[in-house]
């Protein structure tokens, strides 16, 4: 790994080097959402070396296009799949082949389903682990390998959610399996410190879009959600505007602030 023998890789010719996150090369699963493009921009606009990574396919290919627009030599493309251990160790590999190690991880791959526990189909809620238990797990410990291998520290960064501490009716699939990748990046910032690697998590509430990329979650549940306050679909975000104390939108952009 070349960034373990103190060698960067990347190129600095059109980098600021007055921008906080200058040539750190940073990793974000489930790029291609609402939280996923406010990190990745975000990002970007710090100064970073970024690989978005997604399923494969089409909505992957126009969001890294979008994104190049930002910072078209710091921006690739690679596809992976959370749940699949040998598609996270190409994907990180890949990066690692062509920057020379990485510095962030950002661990956001993650999908909703909303159910009473007394009608839960148990494969649809197999299906969540399998994503957000799993899927952290799996990056959680690629990401954990990699840094201690290239012995400089590291910072992961866990998108959670406020169900994790507050859930709701109807969430107990996405709110139990949240939990657990919680519970688990709590585990690796204990686990990791040793080697100088940081593990934090986040946990937004209701993040609805970030510029034309709405949240996947929101528009499955938003409806359900607001019909079963016996309240206008149509006023959801502002339902949840009003919840906050700065009655503010909550948008992708902000969760990249925090990371």
């Amino acid at each position: 790994c070349l960034r373990g023998l103190g060698i960067l890789y990347v190129d600095h010719k059109n980098n600021n080097s007055d921008l906080p996150l200058t040539n750190k090369v940073a990793l974000v699963t489930g790029a291609a959402g609402a939280i996923g493009y406010g990190v990745c921009r975000g990002l970007l606009e710090a100064g970073c070396y970024l690989a978005a990574t997604d399923l494969a396919g089409k909505k992957l290919d126009d969001f890294v296009s979008d994104l190049k627009k930002i910072g078209s030599e710091r921006v690739i493309s690679v596809a992976i799949d959370v749940t699949d251990k040998e598609s996270v160790s190409r994907g990180f590999e890949s990066v690692v082949q062509t920057w020379g190690g990485i510095d962030i991880v950002v661990v956001n791959a993650g999908i909703p389903l909303i159910a009473f526990l007394k009608d839960m189909d148990l494969d649809a809620f197999r299906k969540l682990e399998k994503v957000n238990v799993e899927g952290a797990l799996l990056t959680l410990a690629e990401a954990a390998r990699l840094f201690i291998l290239q012995g400089i520290g590291g910072d992961i960064i866990v998108i959670s959610t406020k169900n994790v501490p507050s859930p709701g009716a109807g969430f107990g699939a996405y709110s139990a399996t949240k939990a657990a990748c919680h519970q688990l990046g709590r585990i690796a910032s204990i686990e990791l410190a040793q080697y100088g690697i940081r593990v934090n998590m986040i946990a937004p509430d209701g993040v609805f879009s970030e510029g034309k990329y709405k949240s996947g979650l929101w528009e499955q549940i938003g409806p359900d959600r607001m019909q079963a306050r016996g309240l206008d679909e149509k006023g959801l975000q502002e339902y949840y505007r009003n919840r906050n104390l700065l009655k503010a939108r909550v948008t992708g952009r902000h969760v990249a602030n925090a990371v």
